[in-house]
């Protein structure tokens, strides 16, 4: 069941394609926004894998610090770029989707965070 709740972001991604469709939405904004936002989760997963084999505590914040910098910027650039070739309206749905998916991935995380495994010693 928390595996559900913690991909709970994958579930409101399915259920705002409909929404887009729906209401008018540029599709390109649902398309990169829904892309960049899969590709830098894949990225944090296969980053957080490898930083997590690493008994260097240097190594693994660097990982880390350096998935975060690396995931804002491709998102950044995927929004841009869409803004700038499509247009404002796809430019500004695919950042307010991305933010939307963002909120939902962080407050589950910081809701489930408690029931992580404590680290073993």
């Amino acid at each position: 069941m928390l595996s559900v709740i913690r991909h709970f972001d994958l579930v409101v991604l399915a259920i705002a394609l409909p929404l887009f469709l729906g209401a008018g939405f540029p599709i390109a904004g649902y398309l990169v926004g829904g892309g960049a936002w899969l590709l830098q989760r894949g990225v944090q997963l296969l980053i957080a894998r490898k930083a997590a084999g690493s008994d260097d505590p240097r190594t693994f914040v660097g990982l880390i610090a350096g998935s975060m910098i690396l995931r804002g910027w491709l998102v950044a650039i995927a929004v841009f770029t869409v803004g700038i070739t499509v247009g404002d309206k796809a430019g500004l749905a695919a950042a307010v989707l991305f933010l939307a998916l963002f909120t939902v991935y962080f407050t589950i995380n910081l809701i489930l965070r408690p029931f992580d495994e404590a680290p073993q010693a």
